[in-house]
């Protein structure tokens, strides 16, 4: 009589017993999906491309937002007020003072990857500017500036000529600009005067902690750590701040002046950067007629 086989004895043993070589023999349980996945299933529309980790790909993404031309350097006066005549209502200002502002330089995408303008302001003594920086600006024909700041451009159709001048009249009354400024340094704050915290309670345990941050994190939940980014006393201010979207009520370009409605970032007396605003339409402006590449004359500062 033939013994019946138990089926004990055609069963695997367990996958840790198993060769590696036998292990892709055993099918894996788990759920399979029935459809393939989509080459575009982390889009919302089949028609939107899959984003490229390149430098043109990423200029691409930005040219709706990146200005037509460029913008130009002030120095915050203080504020003021002016009155409406047809609403009658009193209104806060702040005056901005250009100083000899001029392009310096430009920035390519052939040779640098974008394009740019490099605007400065102000005077500064030869005496007090390192030779490369007299060197850049001897190279371009224009005097040492004070301050010297780059503005991107959409195209090279925003490249003003090298020496040219910007004045006030840069900017037309009514339109919108960002003003751009290091906000005014307060030294060392704890963090309810930084932060706006509460504090801890004044009675029912606190010892003399009562304007202090408490736990930076937890113990072996959290990995024994502080996360990054937290919230902890230091340093307040001085780090640059953007107001959008403030409106030009008035312009005196034989003084260099321009009038903005409300407050600004930053002290009397320090750099404000005003280009167009980027929420707002692009102004009507009418088109560059000077030589982009500054070969013929450019206009050049007297010092």
């Amino acid at each position: 009589m033939v013994t019946k086989p138990c089926h004990g004895c055609l069963q695997l043993p367990p996958a840790f017993l198993l060769p590696r070589a036998a292990l892709s023999l055993v099918s894996k349980r788990g759920i399979k999906s029935i459809s393939t996945p989509r080459e575009t299933r982390f889009t919302r529309s089949r028609t939107v491309p899959q984003l490229e980790a390149s430098t043109a790909a990423a200029l691409e993404r930005k040219w709706y937002t990146t200005p037509l031309r460029t913008g130009a350097l002030g120095t915050k006066k203080g504020m003021s007020a002016v009155y409406n005549t047809e609403t009658g209502r009193r209104q806060a200002c702040t005056i901005v003072q250009m100083d000899r502002v001029q392009v310096v330089a430009h920035k390519t995408k052939e040779r640098n990857g974008y394009y740019a303008v490099q605007v400065g302001s102000g005077w500064k003594h030869p005496s007090n500017v390192t030779r490369p920086e007299l060197g850049h600006y001897a190279g371009h024909g224009v005097s040492p500036k004070r301050h010297l700041v780059e503005f991107k451009v959409r195209d090279e159709k925003g490249l003003l000529g090298i020496g040219e001048m910007i004045g006030a009249s840069w900017f037309r009354e009514g339109q919108y600009v960002d003003a751009r400024a290091n906000s005014r340094g307060m030294g060392t704050a704890g963090v309810m005067k930084k932060f706006g915290w509460h504090g801890q309670n004044a009675s029912h345990g606190p010892s003399k902690t009562h304007r202090q941050m408490g736990s930076t994190g937890g113990s072996q939940g959290s990995g024994s750590r502080v996360y990054p980014g937290k919230k902890m006393p230091g340093r307040m201010g001085a780090h640059q701040v953007t107001t959008q979207n403030v409106k030009v009520i008035k312009v005196d370009d034989e003084k260099g002046i321009v009038v903005l409605t409300g407050c600004i970032p930053g002290p009397d007396g320090c750099l404000v950067k005003l280009s167009d605003a980027i929420k707002k339409p692009w102004p009507e402006i009418p088109p560059i007629t000077s030589d982009a590449q500054g070969v013929a004359e450019p206009l050049r500062e007297t010092t």
